[in-house]
């Protein structure tokens, strides 16, 4: 027996004695998602039991150092370490912008002081955070912002407006991207971490098509940040943003893989028999997402090796994105008159047609669909501009 085949075998031990059951079965709402945070209310005791046996072994985010909350495991037994909670059924512990974006940006760019003192709480689920990017003008072109930082010595004042920020509502901390110099268009920002609770913080929910939303509005009126909550370089933020952009395209991009949901066959095997044209639909569904899950393990792999192509992240948030969108069509073919049913209880208050309408933003969050096959095509593919 190699050692890894020990470590997944004492993972599987370690995993079976300590998941409640209630925490392997699939996920149903929104209440069965646990973000963590200050404000966070666990949906039941084993919820909380859940977050609290990983965060203690470092396995809420098991390939990051142990002196920073993490696991310390090799990217072998990271990777083993999943397969064995999946195969189990085991819930992510926790959802974290914090730990999908932020962390890894902290890794690389952070101080050892902010190293020290953020990731730790964002391993424990003790602090959310979102993301300060998208401007009402500035989207794609996100490089114009214009939300500003006014030097005052010791602290910065900032002053403007970010849109579809995700859960600013409910967010502890943010991230933000802030114009420190209004004379270079890519060396002026800066990147700055503050609390959502700083005076002159505002925001706005934004509702959507499916009668809700996790986007908001975010104001800033002479928000005062100290010197220290700059990750990297004064005016090279953009170097922090760009890192970042490629762990959230690769986030969204795994909702493609299986958007925690069980196989579409299990949920409408009933459905299947009296409609065959529906059944090869969900077939093929169902192979390209083996295919795309299997191509995800490959770039993940050459991803953490640094093997990866730069632009890759863009391929697979467009196709992880368009998997998902796919996947929410046909659980509304299969529902019948049933998905169209909005408000009752009987179908947990629309809970598939809210989904599907939410699908939508997939293919603007992150970076919309076109800009990403524009990169593919140039990037990947060196394809010859207009």
């Amino acid at each position: 027996m190699t050692d890894l085949d020990t470590f997944r075998k004492e993972a599987r031990s370690w995993l079976e004695a300590n998941c409640p059951p209630e925490m392997r079965q699939p996920v149903k709402g929104d209440d069965d998602v646990c973000w963590g945070g200050r404000n966070w209310v666990f949906s039941s005791p084993a919820q909380k039991q859940w977050l609290d046996v990983m965060a203690a072994k470092g396995w809420t985010v098991p390939d990051w150092p142990v002196a920073y909350g993490g696991g310390g495991l090799s990217p072998e037994q990271t990777k083993a370490l999943r397969q064995e909670m999946a195969k189990l059924n085991c819930r992510s512990p926790l959802n974290s912008f914090g730990i999908w974006m932020l962390g890894p940006a902290l890794l690389k760019f952070g101080t050892e002081e902010q190293k020290l003192h953020y990731l730790p709480q964002i391993a424990r689920g003790e602090i959310r955070w979102c993301q300060g990017y998208s401007e009402p003008g500035s989207g794609s072109d996100l490089v114009s912002l214009q939300t500003f930082g006014e030097d005052k010595g010791d602290h910065w004042v900032v002053n403007g407006q970010k849109i579809w920020t995700s859960y600013a509502d409910k967010a502890d901390w943010i991230f933000c991207l802030v114009r420190t110099n209004k004379e270079d268009k890519y060396q002026g920002i800066s990147f700055l971490l503050f609390d959502m609770t700083t005076p002159g913080v505002t925001t706005k929910p934004i509702l959507l098509i499916s009668g809700a939303s996790p986007f908001c509005e975010t104001f800033f009126d002479n928000v005062a940040v100290p010197k220290h909550q700059i990750v990297g370089e004064l005016n090279r933020g953009w170097d922090v943003a760009k890192y970042l952009l490629g762990h959230e395209r690769e986030m969204i991009s795994g909702m493609g893989g299986d958007g925690g949901m069980a196989s579409l066959g299990s949920f409408y095997a009933d459905v299947l028999n009296d409609n065959p044209v529906l059944r090869a639909e969900m077939a093929m569904f169902e192979v390209e997402n083996l295919a795309f899950r299997a191509h995800s393990e490959r770039f993940m792999d050459e991803w953490k090796t640094g093997r990866a192509h730069p632009a890759y992240s863009n391929l697979m948030k467009y196709v992880g994105t368009e998997l998902n969108k796919k996947r929410h069509e046909i659980v509304m073919a299969a529902g019948g008159s049933d998905a169209l049913e909005w408000e009752s209880a009987r179908t947990n208050g629309g809970a598939r047609p809210r989904a599907w309408l939410r699908t939508k933003a997939n293919s603007i969050e992150g970076g919309t669909s076109e800009v990403m096959l524009n990169v593919v095509s140039k990037r990947i593919l060196e394809m010859p501009g207009a």
